[in-house]
């Protein structure tokens, strides 16, 4: 597991030099998985390697959310994100970068906090069953 400390020092060096990699915007997808990454492990659950919909990242949340509803609401985060990096990939605009590193920290806060407050997230609509 990857302490959330390091991966948000991997988030600010990818917004703030992001020339410092290769490719800041497979190192922002990293640190987005790792951060789902680190809830699954946290709930004892070995996570997956699959993909939904082309992206790993989208599998994680998914494997998260099965057993805690308010999970679902950062889905639209993890979108975000992978939004954000897309843009990046055609324009190669180092502004994506940024706006996509304040995406990974949006999700890294949230994750963060959920850790700490179970009921983080109850209040989106997203939460909600879809059942209900």
């Amino acid at each position: 597991m990857t302490s959330f400390s390091d991966i948000e020092q991997t988030i600010a060096l990818a917004r703030e030099r992001p020339q410092e990699f290769s490719d800041p915007a497979d190192q922002l997808m990293q640190a987005g998985e790792l951060i789902l990454e680190n809830w699954l492990t946290a709930h004892d659950l070995e996570p997956t390697d699959e993909k939904r919909e082309g992206f790993r990242l989208l599998a994680l949340h998914r494997q998260g959310a099965r057993h805690e509803t308010s999970f679902h609401a950062c889905r639209e985060t993890c979108r975000e994100l992978i939004y954000q990096l897309n843009l990046y990939q055609v324009n190669k605009d180092p502004q994506q970068i940024v706006m996509a590193a304040m995406v990974a920290m949006h999700l890294l806060l949230f994750i963060r906090g959920k850790m700490e407050i179970q009921e983080l997230g109850e209040f989106c609509c997203n939460s909600r069953s879809a059942t209900t």
